[in-house]
């Protein structure tokens, strides 16, 4: 039994949050995304997961696996300025008045997920999409290169 497992069979309020994260990948990938877990910004911030569409659309998904860990982290509070979109995903039993009102609003399980409120679109500056969507491919290629040194 995984460290996770252990702490959600003794609190039923928290989520794997793993699962969460496939969940929201899978929606935003049916939705033309392309994403990466853990991914790394300028600054040293990791975001939970970042998208990009085929337009070049960026999204930042912050993933909640239950209210401690939302009110212990407000890194993500720094995160708009990386993406042209920033949402929450969380379980279906997660509180979802804690999540504000200017933030998209994803319910997200391990199989899938659905969007309950659209982020609002804040476009990014082109230099920084650039350089995010730059960053975006590179960490993407590295980890294709050292996937199969594992």
């Amino acid at each position: 039994m995984q460290l996770q497992d252990v702490a959600s069979a003794q609190n039923p309020d928290i989520d794997d949050a793993q699962a969460l994260m496939r969940g929201a990948a899978r929606l935003f990938w049916q939705l033309g995304y392309s994403a990466i877990p853990e991914f790394s910004l300028p600054g040293g911030r990791r975001a939970d997961l970042f998208c990009v569409g085929r337009k070049g659309e960026v999204a930042i998904i912050e993933v909640k696996s239950g209210t401690a860990d939302y009110r212990a982290d407000n890194k993500w509070n720094e995160y708009g300025e990386f993406c042209d979109m920033f949402y929450f995903a969380v379980s279906q039993r997660f509180p979802h008045d804690l999540i504000p009102a200017d933030t998209g609003l994803i319910i997200a399980d391990g199989f899938g997920g659905a969007i309950v409120r659209e982020s609002p679109m804040q476009k990014l500056a082109a230099a920084r999409r650039k350089a995010v969507t730059l960053r975006f491919a590179r960490a993407a290629a590295d980890r294709l290169m050292r996937a199969g040194e594992d």
